[in-house]
Order: structure tokens, then C-alpha cells, then sequence
């Protein structure tokens, strides 16, 4: 999830990320670190391929510079960050894996990628679409019993009884777009019976991601009335937890399964998936968030015995991968290229148009303005920039963020494909310094 480096939605974290500082440790419950700065030295890392004339080499030594300067200054611990265009590509790293720790940040270090999952997700659902084993507005009870039948809240603050039927089912669609009626409703503290109900099951969009079955969940889904009918509004999150059931439900295999056939293997993406093998979990970034009252980073989830050091129960379609820097640049310059990266198409070009395609109304969009800002809106499982507002806001640049501290998106017009990653959990409503000073860095970096 983000909350900004598109500064699509720079008035407040995305629901996820807000939830995961809500969830955040106190000082009393986390372990405490000070945030001491780090080396900040950066390693070129990974596969580097030069064409001549896409990047500005001096400036981008200034994007080293930015970026180190954010862990001398103790923002965060560590970071990676990509950018690929023209056939140019560089990862780079700075800092460490862990607060005051000794292992380096490194190209292929792992992070927990959060709402970044959501496109990949959009993407799953739509390769059934073309193999025409799921349709966009086709029901998707049927595969979805429990969402059959629903029943809608008459008002936002109405009790759970207090509801009438649904006008009609749901649909792909609304999961893709966000529209079926379940998500994150953006008022802290709770204040409606329906987010006490959500937080009750364990459903309610944050950091810590919903730990029993996909059957369970749904069973959780399913319990609760909608806020709004089916395709009139629009709630972050939860849309692509259930998307990403429908599509194990439909390939009849476990999501990780069919996404590393159809989308991680092909695309090489092999530190990609649900949890850390243990021969991998020494590359894994710890995770920390921000206690209000001190300041001081403290752990939120450790890299050994954490919350991704093993198998998931529920994987979770809207915000459980983990990933690496050049795994997720694969990812993104298969959407830049239309479907296609290198020999394997993952996609049809139709399919990637309609993805990262504006699907919401003026309407559903104001009613989300702390996502949109009126700059942006929302396509299939990822957002899209309709207008500048920002050195980075090329109108068509397609991507998300996420509320562990992550960044990606692509730009058509540039030919550029960026990722950031870091594991410092937002809990602000203004845009991370270190995203906004990545995506300038990156722009400006730009030939021509």
C-alpha cells in the first residue's frame, strides 16, 4: 500500500498502511532500537545493463547521495532501490539489514512487499480471464458461495442487522476495482458497528495479515453485510484478499502455486512468494515502526522466527508477498511491456490496458479523495496517474505502495520501471521523505 510516492493518495496511508501503524508495537510492547545512523556506503548490486543515453550519469551519483543521506540521517535502517529504462538498469543498496546490525543492505535482500502484492494479484485474476475461466462481471458466487445472497448496510453507521439486499451480485470486477463493498473504512478511531466487526474477525486491513484459512476467511467475509451495493463505492484493501482466493478457488491450486507457474517462474522471479525459505531468511530485512511519543524505531516483525520466516496459513492476495528489488522490477517491465518481457508473455496487451486504465467514477473517487487527491485513480489492482502533479506524476503511470515502506511503479511515456524498498512501516499522513526524494531522484536521472 502507500501512501505517496505517487503521492497518489498523499492525504493518508492506504488503509493497509494505516491499519499497520494502528497495529504498530508500543514502546512497551516492541523491542526498542535507537536509531542510530548506519554506513550508508551503496553497492551497485545485481544485474546492471548499460545502454548509452537513458540515465544522466552524474545524477544519478546525486540519487546515491539522496539516498545514503537518508540512513546516515537514521530514517531507516537500509534500503534497495531500482530503476530500469531503455534496457538500462541499476539496483543499488545502502545501509543495513537491521538497526545497529552488521549485514549489509544488498541488491537481492528480501523485503515484505505488502499492498505491492495487490497488481500482482490483478494480474493472476486476469490471466483465468483470458483463458476464459473467469469473466470480469460474471458472478463470482460460484466459486465464492459465501458472498452469495449479500445484504448492505442502509447507512454507514447502521447496525450489522440493519440492511437490505443486495442489487445485484458480486463481480471480478468489483473485487479488481475495489467496489465490491468490504475494505478499509477510513475513520481512526473506529467509529461504526461495521469496522468493530471487521477488527472482531480479523479481517480489518493491517499489517498483521489474517492468520487462519482462505476458508476462513471467506467464512469472515461472508459474515458481514456490505457497506455500500456492489459496484458503487469504493473501500481499499480486502477486495484483493478475496480476489486472491477466487483465483485458487478457480485454478484449483494454492495461490503461491499458480503464481509461481504462470507469473515467477517465467519471469525469473525466484525470491518471490508467500514466506522465506530458511536458507533465504538471513537476506530478509527486519521490520520496524515508529513509537509516536519517542520517535525510536522498534522492531515489528524479526527476519528469523517472524511473521514470514514460514509458511503462510492464508495467503494473502492484497498484501503477503515477499520480494527482492530485481524481482519486482521483472514484474514491472512485464506490465511496461505490454505483457511481455523478453520471450515470455505473461498477458495480452488488451489485458494490460484495461489493468492500468482508470475504472472509477468522479464519484467513487471523491469518495476516496485521501487515496486519489483528484490527480489519480484506481485501474485493476493498482492505481493510475491522471494528471501531474508532481515531477513523478506522469499522467498514465501505473503502480502502488505498500504499508511496510515499499514503492513501484512504471511510466509508459519514460520507459521507466522504479522500485523502492524498505521496511520502515508508514504511520504518516504526509509522504515518506525517502519515497518522494526517490521517485525526484529518479526523474530527474532522466535523459532528454
Amino acid at each position: 500500500m502507500s501512501m505517496s510516492s505517487g503521492l497518489d493518495r498523499r492525504s493518508l496511508m492506504k488503509g493497509f498502511a494505516l491499519s499497520a501503524a494502528l497495529a504498530a508495537p508500543t514502546a512497551a510492547g516492541a523491542q526498542a532500537a535507537s536509531a542510530q545512523p548506519a554506513s550508508a556506503a551503496t553497492a551497485a548490486t545485481g544485474k546492471t545493463a548499460m545502454s548509452a543515453g537513458n540515465f544522466v550519469p552524474e545524477r544519478l551519483e546525486r540519487m546515491r547521495k539522496v539516498m545514503a543521506g537518508h540512513v546516515e540521517r537514521g530514517d531507516v535502517p537500509g534500503l534497495v532501490w531500482a530503476v530500469s529504462r531503455g534496457g538500462e538498469t541499476h539496483v543499488e543498496a545502502a545501509g543495513t539489514l537491521a538497526l545497529n546490525g552488521l549485514a549489509p543492505m544488498r541488491g537481492d535482500s528480501i523485503f515484505r512487499i505488502a499492498s505491492l502484492t495487490k497488481p500482482v494479484t490483478a494480474t493472476a485474476a486476469m490471466i483465468l480471464v483470458e483463458e476464459s475461466r473467469l469473466r470480469l462481471d460474471d458472478p463470482v458466487d460460484t466459486w465464492l458461495p459465501e458472498l452469495a445472497d449479500r445484504k448492505v448496510l442502509k447507512s454507514l453507521d447502521a447496525k450489522l442487522t440493519d440492511t437490505v439486499p443486495a442489487n445485484r451480485p458480486v463481480t471480478l470486477r468489483d473485487l479488481l476495482t475495489l467496489r465490491f463493498g468490504v475494505g478499509a473504512i477510513m475513520v481512526y478511531p473506529f467509529a461504526y458497528p461495521v469496522q468493530h466487526a471487521m477488527a472482531e474477525a480479523g479481517i480489518a486491513p493491517s499489517a498483521d495479515l489474517f492468520r487462519g484459512s482462505p476458508d476462513a476467511f471467506m467464512k469472515a467475509v461472508g459474515s458481514l453485510p456490505l457497506a455500500h451495493q456492489p459496484g458503487e463505492g469504493w473501500l481499499y484493501h480486502t477486495g484483493l484478499d478475496v480476489a486472491g482466493v477466487l483465483v485458487a478457488r478457480a485454478a484449483g491450486q494454492p495461490l503461491s502455486a499458480f503464481m509461481q507457474e504462470r507469473i515467477f517462474g517465467p519471469l525469473d522471479m525466484k525470491d518471490t512468494g508467500f514466506h522465506v525459505p530458511a536458507e533465504k531468511v538471513d537476506r530478509l530485512a527486519t521490520a520496524y515502526s515508529r513509537d509516536f511519543q519517542t520517535g525510536k524505531l522498534g522492531v515489528y516483525d524479526e527476519a528469523k522466527g517472524g511473521l514470514f520466516a514460514k509458511p503462510a496459513s492464508f495467503e494473502s492476495g492484497g498484501g503477503g508477498l515477499v520480494s527482492t528489488a530485481e524481482d519486482y522490477l521483472a514484474f514491472q517491465k512485464m506490465l511496461l511491456g505490454k505483457g511481455k518481457l523478453g520471450a515470455e508473455r505473461i498477458l495480452s496487451r488488451a489485458s494490460v490496458e484495461l489493468m492500468t486504465t482508470d475504472q472509477l467514477s468522479e464519484e467513487q473517487k471523491a469518495s476516496a479523495g485521501m487515496f486519489f487527491n483528484g490527480n489519480s485513480g484506481w485501474g485493476l489492482g493498482m492505481s493510475v496517474a491522471l494528471k501531474r502533479d508532481n515531477l513523478f506524476t506522469t499522467p498514465g503511470r501505473f503502480g502502488w505502495d505498500g504499508g511496510y515502506g515499499t514503492s513501484g511503479y512504471a511510466d509508459p511515456e519514460n520507459d521507466l520501471a522504479g522500485v523502492l524498498l524498505t521496511q520502515r512501516l508508514m504511520d504518516s499522513p504526509q509522504a515518506p521523505k525517502h519515497h518522494v526524494d526517490f521517485w525526484t531522484s529518479a526523474y530527474q536521472a532522466i535523459t532528454g
